[in-house]
């Protein structure tokens, strides 16, 4: 049918339940709803279908009215095959396609740095994982790129996942001074936190995953508190404090990147921090509660008073157990980069430890162990110490404090409760006739030890077997002399003479010996 001129245009008003069939190019508008319709005309005149098609304004359901989106992926050089056929395409409405996903800003958050997003992040929190026990209204909340000032704890539930653009982009920041505050706290399906948690038959806070975002406190106030909470995730998220290193010379601010706690019925457990950072507070962790597989891998510690303190305060029914922390970095931390207290079943190995326990100073000025560790049952190994020989003699590098624990210092020696021994080491002795130092021993470290060693005379052939047993002077007893004796045995005359002398703190192993030879050794003592 050819267009035709129109010499008038007619239309009505009305409620939308009166909207009645318009003649064809006839306009209706609908005043409740504040849309507006025009007629399709009849069959015979072309029209596809008899009815009214509404005309697009600020007020229509755009998203609702595209119900025909097909996924296409034309990317790949050919159109992707959605249904069970290419005749039969899977078509959604552009509506249910974009409600795949959640932003935060969806909810009013605004992310300017200025305005109060509390409620926003709360209330989206809620409607997306707690406003009914069904898997299906669950999406992952996105947060892009922004600052979102808060003044409460955020809410976390179960199920739930977050994720940002990045912990130097996506930032959580809490501005509230109010004591006991946090940035996040976990909470049950209702969104309930502390005591309540439970109640009502609501779920308690498990599987939560949260990714690229930084937890920032503006305030004297703790970063993070998981409670009564199972099987988390936290994967490149930054936890970073108000404090500066001029702030960390004593632990008053008793602040924490992460605290915990534990019912006797929920045992918080198998919390996993990948790629994080811990910084400007007086601690990463502190964990006196009973807790469970914590496991802190690849992450980095600095400018903190204390790296982690596990149970090193009052724990609590047993405290925490199988608390890991493996393949990190621990820099700028004025005391001991990890305490492990009267708890039993923690672990540090692989790490990396710089400047820590120096009091911020650097070599020469040792404060405290690295590693300390005060319970039974614990280890550390293979983890690895800026801190020198010199600095390890005042204060060690791994203490074990005669507890029945293990350590691995530096690759070269471990240690079992009190018993240490140092890795074996081969030096070559040349022809001397004057007592000539081999190595040396602080008294600090132990005034009474035992060198194991094997010689080969390189010109009679001969080998020795022996022991040097050395007592030395102990720092407090200045009045005290050093005595020493040597056993061994040999299959011919090595002409090797061993003995030992003290200066100070310092006691050196010496020989004499008419050949050269191949000299190994060990130095055995209980610390």
């Amino acid at each position: 049918m050819a267009i035709v001129q129109v010499s008038r245009i007619t239309h009505r008003k009305g409620l939308s339940e009166n909207l009645p069939q318009l003649a064809g190019a006839e306009f209706g508008w609908v005043i409740d709803d504040r849309k507006l319709y025009i007629g399709n005309g009849t069959l015979q005149e072309g029209a596809p279908a008899i009815g009214n098609t509404e005309v697009l304004t600020q007020y229509s359901d755009i998203l609702g009215l595209a119900d025909g989106y097909t996924y296409k992926g034309e990317a790949a050089g050919y159109t992707v095959q959605t249904g069970p056929s290419a005749s039969a395409p899977v078509s959604r409405t552009l509506q249910r396609k974009i409600d795949d996903f959640a932003s935060v800003k969806d909810f009013g958050a605004t992310g300017d740095g200025s305005t109060d997003d509390t409620a926003a992040i709360n209330r989206a929190l809620f409607q997306l994982f707690c406003r009914q026990t069904n898997s299906e209204i669950r999406r992952s909340l996105f947060f892009p790129a922004g600052t979102y000032l808060i003044t409460e704890p955020i809410k976390v539930p179960p199920f739930a996942r977050l994720y940002g653009e990045g912990s130097s982009s996506s930032i959580i920041k809490l501005s509230s001074t109010a004591s006991g505050s946090y940035v996040m706290q976990t909470a049950d399906s209702l969104q309930q936190t502390g005591s309540n948690i439970g109640d009502s038959s609501a779920t308690p806070p498990t599987d939560i995953e949260i990714a690229s975002l930084r937890f920032e406190t503006a305030k004297s106030t703790n970063a993070v508190l998981i409670e009564d909470a199972t099987h988390m995730i936290f994967e490149s998220v930054d936890f970073k404090g108000p404090l500066s290193q001029g702030d960390l010379s004593s632990a008053t601010a008793d602040l924490a990147c992460v605290r915990f706690d534990s019912t006797a019925s929920i045992i918080t457990s198998s919390i996993v921090f990948e790629r994080c950072s811990f910084s400007n507070m007086t601690y990463a962790f502190d964990a006196d509660e009973q807790i469970e597989g914590i496991s802190v891998n690849n992450s980095r510690f600095t400018t903190l008073y204390s790296g982690a303190l596990i149970g090193a305060g009052s724990p609590v029914s047993g405290g925490p157990q199988g608390f890991c922390i493996t393949q990190s970095l621990f820099d700028k931390i004025r005391n001991e980069g990890i305490s492990i207290g009267a708890v039993s079943n923690n672990m540090s190995g692989y790490n990396i430890f710089l400047d820590v326990g120096n009091n911020f100073s650097g070599a020469g000025s040792a404060i405290t162990p690295v590693i300390n560790i005060n319970g039974d049952d614990n280890v550390s190994v293979g983890d690895m110490f800026e801190r020198s020989d010199t600095d390890d003699a005042s204060f060690a590098r791994i203490a074990l404090n005669n507890k029945d624990a293990f350590g691995l210092d530096k690759g070269q020696r471990y240690k079992f409760g009190s018993y240490a021994r140092e890795v074996g080491k081969t030096v070559s002795l040349t022809t001397q006739v004057s007592a000539t130092e081999i190595f040396t021993m602080t008294s600090t470290r132990s005034p009474v030890f035992s060198v194991r060693y094997s010689f080969y005379d390189s010109g009679s052939y001969a080998l020795r077997m022996g022991v040097l047993n050395v007592v030395g002077q102990d720092t407090d007893d200045s009045s005290g002399t050093l005595v020493y004796t040597d056993e061994y045995s040999e299959n011919a005359t090595t002409g090797l003479v061993m003995s030992a002398e003290q200066s100070g703190t310092t006691i050196s192993v010496k020989y004499t010996a008419t050949d050269a030879g191949t000299f190994k050794y060990t130095v055995e003592y209980l610390g």
